[in-house]
């Protein structure tokens, strides 16, 4: 109700506006057209500040409206994506003092000379100036530049000692997981070797025994409060993109080209959720580059979790070999002489019988 109150003002206030202007028009024809021109601008100019306030007031109603839904609102759910935010924020700071100056400096300017008979200055070259307005906004894109670079160095660059590594690969439409087992090495892979029929969504090479104990999931991407993970990014068919909005990360997924970042998971979903105040908050990752028709459905979940929950997690995970060869999972070894030696008993029993 409020906002179609909101909306039936501003369309009034424009319609007294058209029919000020209008009355204004046939009170210049009675006046001449000399006195004409200048009322004219004397309400263009009243209407540039009035523009002003009710666009400022219009900015800040907007913010205190919607803030609470933007990304802002809520802390980083990453360590270093706290530099981002920061970094934003800073950006911000920067380009609106210049933009309010600027708007409030264009309209002011426009109010007071509406209609001056002073004789305009024109100077073809002012030193002073030209230094002016070259240096300043040099030295501060430098700074902010600077900023993003050291950040960008941060992400990209080589991980804590103790961080896991979890492979992400992009394909239309849909995130695959890979996480590389007790012995810390994810196997080979080859791209002529995918066959999802088969479950080898990534081509792993089974020969290679690195791949052996390679867990291989679609389901979700689970990571470990306050332990920095590496992503290894990578595509098996177009260009696609991780992005991480709630860590404040992202990263091109290129084929054949794997790209790298790293990040350390801050809060676990469920504390975030009582920070946002939604109990069905979950950490999304999504695909930021357009890549087909279904791209807006190229969304997964990560969960981040407390590390005994994640060593449970992880301990019920079956590596991807086992599930593509069967017969060589031990357990199933295990059911089977189970099975053989009930069935052994079953018919001493019956032979008894």
């Amino acid at each position: 109700m409020t906002m179609f109150l909101t909306i039936a003002v501003i369309v009034l206030i424009f319609v007294v506006i058209f029919q000020i202007a209008k009355a204004s028009e046939y009170v210049s024809v009675l006046k001449g057209e000399e006195t004409s021109r200048r009322q004219n601008n004397k309400i263009n100019g009243f209407m540039m500040v009035v523009f002003l306030i009710v666009g400022m007031i219009g900015v800040w109603y907007c913010n205190k409206l919607y803030f609470h839904k933007t990304l802002l609102a809520v802390d980083s759910g990453s360590v270093e994506g706290a530099r981002v935010d920061s970094m934003l924020w800073i950006t911000i700071a920067v380009t609106g003092i210049v933009f309010v100056l600027t708007q409030v400096v264009l309209f002011w300017f426009a109010y007071k000379y509406q209609d001056s008979d002073r004789k305009v200055f024109y100077f073809p070259h002012n030193n002073k100036l030209e230094v002016l307005w070259t240096i300043v906004p040099a030295i501060v894109l430098t700074v902010l530049v600077v900023i993003g670079l050291r950040n960008w160095f941060l992400f990209t660059g080589e991980p804590p000692a103790q961080a896991m590594t979890v492979e992400v690969t992009g394909k239309q439409f849909s995130w695959i997981f890979r996480y590389p087992g007790k012995d810390g090495a994810f196997g080979k892979k080859y791209y002529k070797n995918i066959n999802d029929a088969d479950n080898n969504q990534l081509g792993i090479l089974w020969d290679d025994k690195l791949s052996h104990d390679d867990i291989v999931t679609s389901e979700k991407l689970v990571l470990v409060k306050g332990r920095p993970v590496k992503l290894v990014i990578g595509s098996r068919d177009v260009i696609h993109d991780v992005g991480l909005s709630h860590f404040r990360m992202k990263m091109d997924a290129v084929p054949g080209i794997p790209t790298t970042m790293w990040f350390t998971p801050k809060y676990t979903t469920k504390e975030m959720a009582e920070l946002t105040k939604n109990p069905n908050f979950v950490y999304e990752i999504s695909c930021d580059q357009m890549c087909g028709n279904n791209h807006f459905s190229m969304r997964g979940i990560i969960e981040v979790v407390e590390p005994e929950e994640y060593d449970m997690w992880i301990a019920k995970q079956k590596p991807t070999y086992l599930v593509v060869h069967p017969d060589l999972d031990p357990s199933n070894k295990k059911d089977s002489v189970a099975v053989k030696g009930v069935d052994t008993a079953a018919k001493k029993t019956i032979a008894k019988l």
